[in-house]
């Protein structure tokens, strides 16, 4: 099988094909593994299950920390909550903050140890489906050809283009800024904790490492900032953007920004608008590429982390490729799709209901928990449990 994309994704694909007992190689258009080094992100008890499916636990919890309780502040920095989260009993289901240039190096490596390629600078131009095989161009002229070609290429997904040419990532409402200090800040939270804060002109949250280091983000309403500015900033000019809006606020946001020296990035919200085809014959994207949702919610790499785990069982356990894409995707698309309108109620609107006929329920901004599960947590656990069948009972036959 052909994986598209060495992110977390692909590499998670490839780790759960392989254990399926599928022939599995991953292409990756970057020369090496390095992409977004300085960001982090936190993945959610749901993606910590998807890792222990896959055997993957030990990779990961080598590199990032645990987080156990979140509390949140409102905009005069009154607590208004402090609360435990995710299953935070289980050391290997805890959430976790680490940065997702390590996350992806780590998931490279255990794919390179389990003995599965990852042929690097190799960039999708095109792809050609037969009854029986498709065949991946490359833009050196090389090809590939396997049963199935999985696209995990993110936002600018090739793969996508082919399937649906007319879809494509929209803009989510929001500025997302990253950064992190080298000393903990004052007012960054406890050990094994996440701070929110519900400002005024600004969502925002942080953590402290157990080295010192303070990690956070800020989420700003506004256009989408053009490609070219985004480049050419600088963190002083994103830090002297930020720190006068959070000053509107008595939190510790502002100071923390403010004690930040280089690496502050920043990028939009995006999403994928509903109902984007996701396959075709023998070719289907997940992760970004099929679903993308503003972090709003906190889910993007865990929901990626879920993908991979159900497409290899519903491959292993399905009758045909067909039947096991049509499995893979009546199970995912209702749960990614309400993460999508989940996180999007929350980077337009605070988390407010939205508007007559929109037909999505409230949204609660706890600014980094899982939006509510569809399936229910109970089935979800079977669903990311590998020795469970994910065949019998979850779609008629035929």
């Amino acid at each position: 099988m052909i994986v598209i994309g060495g992110g977390i994704a692909g590499t998670a694909a490839a780790l759960a094909l392989h254990k399926a007992g599928f022939d599995v190689t991953v292409y990756e258009a970057y020369p090496d593994g390095a992409e977004d080094i300085g960001a982090f992100l936190t993945l959610a008890s749901n993606g910590m299950r998807a890792l222990a499916g896959i055997d993957a636990s030990a990779a990961v919890t080598a590199i990032g920390y645990p987080l156990s309780a979140m509390r949140v502040l409102d905009g005069s920095g009154a607590e208004l909550a402090h609360t435990p989260i995710g299953e935070s009993g289980d050391p290997l289901l805890r959430y976790r903050c680490l940065r997702r240039g390590e996350l992806n190096a780590a998931l490279q490596a255990e794919v390179v140890r389990r003995g599965i390629t990852v042929r690097h600078g190799a960039r999708l131009a095109s792809f050609e489906e037969g009854p029986a095989s498709v065949t991946a161009h490359f833009t050196d002229g090389t090809t590939a050809t396997g049963d199935l070609l999985v696209g995990a290429d993110g936002l600018g997904s090739t793969v996508r283009r082919h399937i649906a040419p007319a879809a494509g990532p929209r803009h989510a409402g929001q500025r997302v800024f990253y950064g992190y200090t080298t000393d903990a800040a004052p007012g960054g939270g406890d050990a094994e904790s996440i701070t929110m804060v519900r400002g005024s002109k600004a969502a925002f949250g942080c953590t402290v490492s157990p080295t010192g280091e303070t990690y956070w983000f800020a989420r700003v309403a506004g256009e989408a900032l053009p490609a070219g500015e985004i480049a050419d900033g600088t963190s002083a000019r994103w830090r002297d953007l930020l720190v006068p809006l959070l000053r509107e606020d008595t939190t510790p946001a502002a100071d923390i920004v403010a004690a930040t020296g280089e690496g502050i990035m920043v990028t939009n919200a995006t999403e994928m608008p509903l109902g984007t085809p996701w396959r075709t014959g023998r070719a289907l994207i997940i992760g970004d590429a099929a679903h993308a949702a503003s972090p709003a919610t906190g889910q993007g790499a865990s929901m990626a982390l879920e993908d991979a785990v159900v497409l290899a069982k519903a491959l292993r356990d399905a009758p045909d490729t067909g039947t096991a894409l049509a499995l893979y995707e009546a199970i995912r698309r209702p749960r990614v799709e309400h993460n999508i309108t989940v996180s999007g109620q929350i980077s337009r609107g605070g988390g407010r209901r939205p508007g007559p006929g929109r037909g999505a329920p409230a949204a609660r901004d706890t600014g980094n928990g899982a939006p509510p599960a569809r399936p229910g947590e109970g089935e979800l656990v079977r669903l990311l449990e590998w020795d469970a069948g994910i065949w019998a009972g979850s779609v008629p036959r035929g």
